[in-house]
């Protein structure tokens, strides 16, 4: 793992699950990592959903938008998770990946959505305790 590690959140869309959890990962580790998110089949907008839930936590993703997943992305990343986006991500070894089943957001009314966004926000601060040497 890199001194400042590289985090690749990947969903289908990269519209709702990967948005989502790439807000709380920068929003809590701040500049000690680096995050990136993208998507298999991009959508032309975030979820206006997760966007509502997220403002809700304080975080705002409202000016992101979902970028396509390439290879060059995986390959500068220390941790690759993906969200529902089956075998589209490539694997390079030496990297840490894992595949997080997460309810897809599109299409739910919020009251289903914080669920999901509640999930993502315990995975990424374990996920914290787990990249970042304590103290850092």
């Amino acid at each position: 793992m890199t001194p400042t590690p590289t985090v690749l959140f990947v969903c289908v869309h990269n519209a709702g699950r990967s948005q989502m959890a790439a807000g709380y990962l920068q929003a809590l580790a701040g500049d000690r990592v680096q995050v990136l998110s993208a998507g298999s089949e991009p959508t032309d907008q975030i979820n206006p959903v997760a966007i509502a839930v997220m403002a809700e936590e304080g975080i705002d993703i409202a000016s992101n938008r979902p970028k396509i997943l390439t290879t060059d992305a995986v390959r500068d990343s220390d941790v690759v998770i993906t969200m529902g986006c089956g075998d589209t991500c490539p694997i390079f070894p030496g990297k840490r990946y894992e595949d997080w089943e997460l309810t897809d957001p599109a299409g739910r009314a919020i009251e289903e959505v914080r669920p999901i966004r509640d999930d993502i926000k315990a995975r990424v601060e374990q996920l914290l305790t787990e990249i970042l040497p304590a103290g850092a």
